[in-house]
């Protein structure tokens, strides 16, 4: 079946959405379903605001229907999912509304807690937003239970899971060792994900740790970062091969973020055999709470030292658990089918 997907977050941009959206389209692909991605390129762009390497599309309602009702003329679409709250995300909505066609959302992202954080916007002024964004959906995707209460705070109650995988032959711990931190002191440990203020990098870069403290990724507070922090080790933005190979060349993942709705990376680096250690937040609590193969605790640096004990070989196979095959299982079946609005659609 056909599957269109509406979404702000897309290549080149290199995130967690993006990284779930790929997975999904490609495990969509290959159970021989027909995926066609509306993304920001399509469209002139704009920086966002804070987040520069990120595109916004600077769609006109027009412009994004026109390439909605060519979806819906061709081969019959079985279902859309609107991916994201941005401007793509928004215009998108305003077509299916207007349309009468149902359709899928998803929460990535604690935007509340973000926005709060990077420019001081009141957390209930976003909430509203999201509120009204994703009440009209057949339904929302959830990545897990605090997501469904949080979700259910802003009126939203038609909630499907959609948790999310692994790629378990990329990701192992069999790789060669990277050589980015060949000449690192052991133990070390990783931050990965994007360098900005929500992610709360600086309360693992001030830890007093043995070793190597090394950040993976980019973003806008990295100049800020490096200069304070000069005996950290910043290896940059990296591709999947080679973020597996750090996972597998390190000791400890630190996941210093108390904001995020998941945190692919920490299942990335249990599959690479690499513990992790976090606060006992949403994020962190939902995936790996309970388990061994984690240290979650306040004391942020107990944590980070405690998980250096935990076996590697116990880290992989908690993650054999995570698999895109059955994450994406879920996606299809919360998905909604849209014939019954498409010939009111097809016409624009």
């Amino acid at each position: 079946m056909k599957i269109l997907i509406v979404t702000d977050a897309w290549r080149p941009q290199v995130n967690g959405v993006v990284r779930t959206l790929e997975a999904t389209v490609r495990e969509l692909q290959q159970l021989g379903h027909r995926v066609q991605v509306i993304a920001p390129a399509e469209f002139p762009t704009v920086p966002c605001p804070g987040y520069a390497e990120i595109r916004l599309a600077l769609a006109s309602r027009r412009a994004l229907a026109a390439r909605i009702a060519a979806a819906l003329a061709g081969e019959p679409l079985y279902a859309l999912h609107v991916s994201t709250e941005g401007p793509l995300g928004w215009a998108a909505r305003r077509f299916c509304l207007r349309h009468g066609l149902p359709f899928t959302t998803a929460y990535h992202t604690r935007f509340p807690q973000y926005l709060n954080a990077m420019f001081g916007v009141p957390q209930r002024w976003v909430a509203y937003a999201l509120g009204r964004f994703h009440r009209p959906a057949a339904r929302v995707l959830s990545a897990t239970p605090e997501v469904d209460r949080e979700l259910a705070a802003l009126g939203v109650t038609r909630v499907a899971r959609w948790t999310r995988g692994v790629d378990l032959q990329l990701f192992r711990p069999d790789l060669p060792p990277s050589p980015l931190v060949a000449d690192a002191p052991r133990p070390r440990f990783l931050y990965a994900g994007r360098v900005a203020v929500e992610k709360n990098i600086e309360a693992f870069l001030s830890l007093d740790l043995p070793g190597s403290r090394i950040v993976a990724g980019d973003g806008p507070l990295a100049p800020a970062l490096r200069r304070r922090y000069p005996t950290a080790l910043f290896v940059g933005r990296l591709d999947s091969a080679a973020l597996a190979r750090l996972y597998a060349s390190v000791d400890v993942l630190v996941f210093p973020s108390r904001t995020d709705t998941f945190g692919l990376v920490q299942i990335e680096a249990l599959a690479c055999g690499t513990p992790v250690a976090a606060y006992p937040v949403p994020g962190p609590r939902d995936v790996l709470g309970g388990s061994d193969v984690a240290c979650l605790q306040e004391d942020l640096r107990a944590a980070a030292l405690q998980a250096l004990a935990i076996p590697r070989a116990r880290c992989r196979a908690y993650a054999e658990r995570f698999s895109w095959r059955a994450a994406t299982a879920q996606f299809v079946a919360a998905l909604a089918p849209v014939e019954a609005g498409r010939a009111a659609a097809a016409g624009g």
